[in-house]
């Protein structure tokens, strides 16, 4: 007896094996241009140990955000009020840490973000509400809601006030000995690439927060658990045609509840890094729109761990710079203006020549805009990653594909 692949089997190691080297050119490419750019200009600070530990800083509150929306959307429920959930786990991991440690308060940080989920879950799920509206009344809770909690219970704690708690411990950092000297001495030397590739080091091995690395462990599990497990199948079936799934036996009703508890977990998590790591307390609305650019960083990773990933870190990156050097935001616009050159080239070699053209302008625009100035308007360096956010969505929109049942409104029984 004979054994047959299918042609989709004998051609998936292949296309894995292209989006390996793909990314890893990528990545490549990247590097170089960022180091080339800071020879150019002499700005050091744009990949200096400094500025990526910021980038790091405000890339997990974005990144768990992101995944957040991952979990919701792949079971089929669109999470617009991940902003009202982060705002959530800010009051829980404040409460928590305050009287029971900071280990605690990032389970409270969870706890409260999974309380916002399940307001969304009930709504959308068990009562059929659109997507939509449930999010933004849930952004609307999540808000009052903190504020009313940070009044009733923080106002006469020392270092508390009606919109504040301060002091709160953090999780612990660490450095890695010898290994994080070494690369901040070399990154110091400012030679071609090797410089940059040890400030990256650098910054991954010094003052590494705890919290952090839970945060980049948590993208890594659910990546896993959604793609590499019966459940996450199961799970992400409910998002494809959860009529279909029901007739096998799937509780699609059950999976999208989970999906969207885990989903305020996640983005409750967020919150709480934002609370006991990349700041020095609470304080009511400190999110400051986090949880809508993680659902862009969502949207721009194709509903995708890696792509989620690669969005955050650069919607991380664009937010933190602006706090490191006016200057080295110039310096970003002739980065900005390689990456659109190199989209120019990347659309001609594959034919489609009018967006090669639209790319190849902006480029232009972009190479004009930094030889003709010396500095970016500081009013501008504010807005550099809602900018951001925006020309990644315009020049994404045609490459993705959501899940095929992402919004709809479910009832039980419908697979009829």
């Amino acid at each position: 007896m004979s054994i047959t692949t299918s042609p989709t089997e004998q051609s998936a190691a292949p296309r894995t094996r292209s989006f390996t080297y793909l990314w890893l050119l990528i990545t490549l490419g990247a590097i170089v241009s960022v180091s080339a750019v800071r020879l150019i200009t002499g700005q050091g600070e744009l990949d200096s140990p400094g500025s990526l530990r910021a980038a790091i800083l405000a890339t997990c509150p974005i990144l768990m955000a992101a995944i957040g929306g991952l979990w919701s959307e792949r079971a089929g429920v669109v999470n617009i009020g991940l902003e009202g959930q982060m705002i959530l786990g800010t009051w829980g991991a404040a409460y928590f840490t305050y009287y029971y440690g900071p280990l605690i308060g990032v389970l409270g940080a969870a706890l409260l973000g999974a309380v916002g989920g399940a307001l969304h879950a009930l709504a959308t799920v068990t009562f059929g509400v659109d997507h939509i509206v449930s999010g933004v009344a849930v952004n609307i809770i999540g808000l009052g809601a903190a504020e009313f909690l940070a009044e009733a219970y923080f106002a006469n704690l020392p270092g508390g006030g009606v919109k504040q708690l301060t002091g709160l411990d953090r999780p612990p950092d660490f450095t890695v000995p010898g290994l994080a000297a070494g690369a901040d001495s070399l990154s110091d030397k400012g030679w071609f690439v090797i410089s940059d590739v040890a400030s990256f080091v650098a910054a991954l091995t010094t003052s590494l927060n705890l919290l952090t690395i839970l945060v980049f462990a948590l993208v890594a599990f659910s990546g896993w658990i959604l793609w590499r497990t019966a459940f996450g199948l199961r799970l992400r079936s409910c998002g494809e045609n959860p009529q279909a799934a029901e007739s096998l036996g799937v509780h699609v009703l059950r999976y999208k509840w989970v999906a969207v508890v885990v989903s305020g977990a996640m983005a409750g998590i967020g919150g709480g890094f934002l609370a006991l790591v990349a700041s020095s307390g609470f304080v009511t609305g400190q999110t400051g729109g986090r949880g809508y650019i993680g659902l862009a960083a969502m949207i721009f990773g194709n509903w995708r761990p890696g792509g989620i990933l690669a969005g955050s870190l650069m919607f991380g990156y664009t937010d933190s710079l602006p706090l490191r050097s006016a200057d080295t935001v110039h310096a970003l616009l002739l980065l900005v203006a390689i990456g659109l050159i190199a989209l120019a080239l990347w659309r001609f070699v594959r034919a489609e020549r009018r967006q090669s053209v639209v790319f190849a302008f902006l480029a232009v625009a972009f190479l004009a805009w930094f030889s003709l100035t010396d500095a970016v308007p500081r009013e501008f360096t504010g807005m550099t990653p809602y900018i951001a956010t925006l020309l990644v969505l315009a020049f994404a929109a045609q490459r993705l594909r959501m899940p095929a049942a992402d919004g709809q409104i479910y009832r039980k029984g419908s697979a009829g």
